[in-house]
């Protein structure tokens, strides 16, 4: 209320709004009150019980990992699922949230270890994996909460773990189907490697970071031929041991070209001036070497009694070193593939560590990294360096570790991409989905067609074990279709730690003997599968359990899932079903902060959404966040941008304080036909039917920030800036039971209930709290989007049109007056206007409706000789400011043009 409402001697009889609705601040303290109340009434269980009979949405959830709280990532993403899931189910969809977590691997061992501090070295595996499931399942609890802080719906009982009996289960099972279909295989092949970690990474684990290599010319002396040798480029000397071959392009030209010192060396033509430069040499033209003679060439290794052959192949690139490529089949992808073509062993002298085994005696015992100085020493004191300096570029590390990886054969199992023509069928499936943004296609595409085989395997012990025997007797591997189901039937009953538990013959099927030698006498694998395999068989899992076949309609990760769980996700189904797990796949981009930068502990820049936005502001504010970003891309949050998200917000919520407040006392018996509605009231009401098409096109394509601007726009503009104030005089001065302010009452109830259903899936908190304080006894969340195209009518709307183009020009000169100091209130003028065009406002409108959308006491098109206190024109109306003649009315302070009755308006007489 106004000071001058308050000095006004009438007030008493005026319709004044309630001042005593409990929207207050203080969300952060409020809301968990309404958390618990939507928990003890099973909210989302009545939700599906009103849909039961509906099409269903399924929208399948990525497990993110146990370890740690949620950070604003997370909240992002999970706010962002809850909007969909609730928005879908005001759609008119059956659907369901069923939250998972990802609760095996690495990062968790690695903690679990690192809290055992000295005693990690004294427990068993089963007692570790004992404390890794606990590690788990307290972070599962704790993101849980914060999963219902962000008030996002689920039920605690109705969620999904990768630890959970069941669910080993299932990836045992799945395992097994693929490799019975023959999509899984055991072999020793290259793989990155974790030596800080001693296991496996799959491309999914690796993260590329800045790392400083040696850059080496080296020098292989050609057999036969004293004074000649092949020149290599290598940034890996360690793998120099464990060279077999080196590698030609049978489209490139070779030479020999003659050094300073009169060496030759046998390099690629279009390389010669980059070696030159690189290498600091001086090189001249010798001759041409052909492809035959190349072929018949035997290169002496430069430090080791062997021999190293050569190969041709088309990975050899002009792009930098020297065309002759140091080929190392076991620690290369490329060397692997062209090293296998001709015979050759995946040859890897390296331990689990990373140390040089008893294979290179010269350096047993020492790391690959400690080596490289060793074997660069070496090499220069053996003549063989013609040229060393050190370069900078982006290497892959560990995801978990941060270290270095390196590339090392060893026996690992596979997923074969190419088998059946799966690779070819996946690309056929992913063309199929509806990637947004849409350039996702090109992204997972460009990652599906160059992908090797999926490294299953790793080298720890809290995950699923691979079912995997070896013969006692012969060291013979025996996996088998028979074997998997006896184990996986096992693992139903009794859970996975009996593969710890049990001796090996009781995990076979009886009468299991070696296929090769027929021993009965195994001994258990130690191998577990990668948990992108856990969480990629989720799918197979979950869905089921809703009563649906996947594909899933939709699933919603960051961008960088692209070449973790939507491919992880992608090739067990593609191989066991034929078909994709999803039919949409929607990504959002990175938080970070203000300026642009990800966040880190060093920056200190970090915003934590529980203690940093929810605390502070609510989650109401952090969901308001969420959806006034254009998540495709990568996101910003700072306290200064969440000032301004929290400012937006009050407008919003005085949005609903004022319609609470002016329908206080109003009932659903009280409104008029909406046939029956004034022309003002009916006009604003299209304007309501046109916005709710426009968000629930937007809820509908995941356009959340679209909602959020329009939703702002309309309360703060068509709202509280045009409606509320054209209307005021009428809700505060006519007779409660008038006919115009029943008009206005029951648009604005009607107004209430649409913004309250289409800001619920953004603003739950508010949303249940003014939806129960408007006398509602059910949730809004058994609400539906109300369908109000009866409402729209656009004769009416291109009839306003002109009105309120003509207000926006007396308000321009409303404020002149303002400035000029002859004008407090608009009230206090009188408005003569005329049109440069043809006059339709006269025709269209009376003046008391213009007085109305003007907020002035008077609207007059004829020339007066009042006392003007400005003029406006501009190229469709000139607009007077007059002072009107009339005293004005101590009750509604206009100064209509009539007689006044104990000092009062006619209307204002009639109400009191």
């Amino acid at each position: 209320m106004k000071e001058e409402d308050k000095k006004n001697p009438y007030s008493n009889t005026v319709i004044l709004p309630r001042t005593d609705f409990p929207m207050k601040a203080g969300l952060s303290t409020r809301e968990p009150d309404q958390i618990k109340t939507w928990q003890s009434e099973k909210i989302l269980r009545k939700m599906q019980e009103k849909r039961k009979d509906r099409p269903q949405f399924i929208l399948h959830d990525g497990p993110p990992y146990a370890n740690g709280n949620f950070h604003t990532g997370h909240a992002l993403n999970k706010i962002l699922k809850d909007m969909i899931v609730k928005s879908k189910f005001f759609a008119g969809y059956q659907t369901d949230m069923i939250p998972g977590w990802d609760c095996h691997g690495l990062p968790i061992e690695v903690q679990v270890l690192k809290n055992l501090g000295k005693k990690a070295k004294e427990i068993g595996p089963e007692e570790l994996r004992k404390l890794c499931r606990e590690y788990a399942e307290q972070w599962v609890q704790k993101q849980g909460q914060d999963l219902s802080r962000f008030l996002c719906f689920w039920e605690e009982g109705k969620i999904y773990k990768t630890m959970s009996p069941d669910f080993e289960a299932k990836i045992v099972e799945v395992f097994g189907d693929l490799f019975e279909k023959g999509y899984v295989y055991r072999g020793k092949k290259p793989v990155y490697w974790c030596i800080e970690l001693a296991t496996a990474h799959a491309e999914a684990e690796i993260e590329y970071y800045p790392h400083k290599s040696p850059s080496i010319y080296v020098k292989f002396p050609i057999k036969g031929q004293p004074g000649k040798f092949c020149l290599i480029w290598t940034t890996t000397p360690w793998t120099l041991p464990a060279n077999l071959a080196i590698s030609f392009n049978p489209k490139f030209a070779y030479s020999f070209y003659t050094t300073p010192n009169g060496e030759e060396l046998l390099i690629a033509d279009g390389l010669k001036e980059a070696v030159e430069k690189a290498a600091e040499v001086q090189l001249t033209k010798k001759e041409s070497v052909s492809q035959d003679t190349l072929s018949k060439m035997l290169f002496r290794h430069p430090f080791l009694d062997q021999d190293s052959i050569p190969l041709f192949g088309e990975h050899v690139t002009l792009d930098a070193g020297t065309g002759a490529v140091h080929t190392a089949p076991g620690h290369g992808q490329d060397d692997y593939k062209i090293g296998l073509a001709a015979g050759l062993e995946p040859y890897s002298p390296v331990d689990d560590y990373g140390r040089y085994t008893d294979e290179f005696p010269m350096m047993k015992g020492i790391k690959v990294w400690d080596a490289n100085p060793k074997i660069v020493e070496l090499l220069r004191e053996k003549n063989l360096l013609l040229h060393y300096s050190e370069f900078e570029h982006s290497y892959p590390h560990s995801w978990r570790s941060k270290k270095p990886l390196i590339f090392r054969a060893t026996p690992q199992w596979f997923f074969q991409m190419d088998y059946q023509q799966l690779r070819e069928k996946s690309l056929e499936a992913i063309d199929k989905v509806s990637w947004i943004p849409n350039w996702g296609i090109t992204r997972i595409r460009s990652m599906v067609e160059t992908r090797p085989d999926w490294c299953l395997s790793r080298q720890r012990n809290w995950g699923v074990p691979i079912p995997a025997f070896t013969c006692e007797n012969c060291n013979e591997t025996h996996l088998d279709a028979k074997s998997v189901k006896f184990f996986t039937d096992l693992v139903r009953t009794k859970g996975i730690e009996i593969w710890y538990s049990e001796p090996a013959d009781s995990l076979l099927p009886p009468g299991t003997k070696c296929s090769k030698c027929g021993s009965s006498s195994f001994r258990k694998g130690k191998d577990i599968l990668d948990v992108w395999f856990d969480s990629g068989v989720s799918n197979f899992a979950v869905l089921k359990e809703r009563g649906n076949e996947p594909p899933a309609d939709l699933y919603l990760e960051g961008s960088d899932q692209h070449r973790g769980w939507f491919q992880s996700s992608l090739w067990p189904s593609m191989a066991l079903r034929g078909i994709a797990p999803y039919k949409s796949v929607l990504t959002h981009g990175y938080v970070l902060d203000e300026q642009g930068r990800a966040m880190s502990k060093s920056l200190g820049n970090g915003i934590d959404p529980t203690t940093d936005i929810i605390n502070v502001y609510g989650a109401d504010i952090l969901r308001l966040w969420v959806s006034s970003q254009d998540f495709r891309d990568d996101v910003r949050v700072g306290k200064e941008g969440l000032k301004i998200i929290a400012d937006n917000y009050r407008k919003i919520r005085n949005t609903f304080r004022y319609l609470l407040g002016n329908l206080a006392g109003h009932s659903t018996g009280q409104s008029l036909n909406v046939s029956d509605l004034e022309e003002v009231d009916k006009y604003y009401l299209s304007k309501l039917a046109q916005l709710s098409e426009e968000l629930k096109n937007h809820y509908e394509n995941y356009q959340f920030h679209q909602v959020y601007q329009k939703l702002l726009l309309f309360c703060t503009v068509t709202l509280s800036q045009d409606y509320f104030e054209m209307i005021r005089d009428r809700m505060y001065c006519d007779r409660r039971d008038s006919k115009t302010r029943r008009s206005s009452c029951t648009a604005l109830q009607i107004v209430l209930e649409t913004l309250c259903v289409f800001s619920a899936p953004i603003l739950s908190f508010t949303t249940e709290e003014v939806w129960k304080e408007n006398g509602k006894k059910e949730s809004i969340f058994t609400e539906e989007f109300p369908d109000l195209s009866s409402l729209r009518n656009k004769e009416l709307e291109a009839k306003f049109e002109e009105a309120l183009a003509a207000r926006e020009t007396v308000h321009k000169s409303l404020e002149l007056a303002r400035q000029a100091g002859k004008l407090g209130k608009s009230l206090e003028a009188a408005v003569e206007i005329s049109s440069k065009a043809e006059n339709k406002l006269q025709k269209d409108f009376s003046l008391d409706i213009l007085e109305l959308i003007f907020t002035v006491s008077q609207v007059g098109f004829e020339k007066s000789d009042r006392e003007q206190l400005s003029e406006y024109s501009d190229e469709h109306f000139s607009v007077r400011i007059l002072k009107p003649k009339e005293e004005e009315c101590p009750r509604c302070w206009r100064h209509p043009a009539e007689e006044r009755h104990n000092g009062l308006c006619k209307r204002c007489a009639a109400a009191v």
